[in-house]
């Protein structure tokens, strides 16, 4: 019995919506639904699996720009971010306009997601730590069983978020990363917003931004 999961880069962002799924119940969760919902349903389908819940790390468009409307097509709750993610729901028509991006509705999700929350997908537990700084409620998701970890726009292999939107903040952000992610054990894989997926110790050594910088 294990967590499994597929990276699917979605929207002109490349965004990394990643499928996460129960091998013994086949129940999946979808992260950070940007956008692309054929692709993403076809990624659902391939692998057998049966879409349970959306799960959101933050507001941003590139990460719930398909959210709402998957929710509603196929009667999914969704579950995150945190409530100070509210001031990007929000805007999400306004974010849609900036970016040039298809219409999209603000929405609140069904359950509000705060420190210490554990997010169930079929067998398998999440926990939820708490990760502010590239917005003010970002949250990731942390599987120990299988050491992985689902982080958003905090880290990337090789650099961080950006802190230069409304309601960011970089040593916010910079103490996140070392409070909540780089306690984690050194084999910890992550799963980033954008680009390839990296390890804490990786990161922990060779990151400029951060690295260097932890104990």
């Amino acid at each position: 019995m294990a967590l499994q999961f597929r990276i699917i880069p979605v929207t002109p962002y490349e965004q990394n919506c990643t499928l996460l799924w129960c091998d013994e119940t086949m129940e999946g969760a979808l992260v950070d639904a940007g956008g692309d919902l054929p692709k993403l349903l076809a990624a659902v389908d391939k692998a057998g699996v049966k879409l349970v819940k959306l799960l959101v790390t933050h507001g941003h468009l590139d990460h719930v720009g398909g959210v709402l409307q998957l929710a509603e097509d196929r009667q999914l709750p969704i579950e995150g971010p945190q409530r100070e993610e509210k001031f990007w729901l929000d805007m999400l028509p306004q974010q849609a306009m900036m970016f040039r991006f298809p219409p999209a509705r603000a929405f609140e999700p069904t359950r509000w997601l705060e420190p210490g929350d554990t997010v169930q997908v079929g067998n398998q537990e999440l926990e939820v730590r708490f990760c502010p700084g590239h917005t003010p409620g970002h949250i990731v998701f942390i599987h120990h069983a299988s050491k992985l970890a689902i982080v958003g726009d905090v880290l990337f292999a090789g650099s961080i978020g950006r802190t230069d939107f409304p309601r960011g903040d970089h040593e916010t952000l910079i103490r996140s990363i070392r409070s909540q992610l780089f306690t984690l054990a050194d084999d910890f894989r992550f799963i980033p917003g954008h680009g390839p997926m990296s390890t804490f110790g990786q990161e922990k050594a060779t990151n400029p931004f951060v690295g260097g910088r932890f104990g």
